[in-house]
């Protein structure tokens, strides 16, 4: 793949995590405000959530746009600041990637049994 094309490839990623994105916090945070206002404690939520199949199925989303959203955007960061080239970055931001899935299926997976 050219470096062109990786560019734009990289882009239309970014872009396309970000309305995922809008989505998902949108809907995080408007169920998290109703759940609060009726005075639900976090162990009610998590009772709630927890063994929700639509529930993982969302947080599975969330997590897998921002697994490509955030490093996308630190690896302009690290190529503007840093003396890294393209292939160095590549790999840093590959790890980031793997660290925030790993992290964050931990999370909804936790959460998902503690319905089951």
């Amino acid at each position: 793949m050219t470096p062109q094309r990786a560019e734009t490839l990289e882009w239309l990623v970014q872009r396309a995590s970000a309305a995922v994105l809008a989505v998902c916090v949108i809907v995080h945070l408007a169920v998290i405000v109703l759940a609060v206002q009726g005075g639900v404690t976090a162990k009610e939520i998590a009772g709630r959530v927890g063994g929700s199949v639509p529930w993982l199925m969302f947080y599975s989303v969330f997590i897998i746009a921002v697994a490509l959203h955030a490093p996308a955007g630190l690896r302009n960061i690290l190529r503007e600041y840093t003396p890294l080239g393209r292939r160095a970055t590549h790999w840093v931001m590959a790890g980031v990637c793997a660290l925030i899935l790993v992290m964050g299926f931990r999370a909804v997976i936790g959460l998902y049994g503690l319905g089951a």
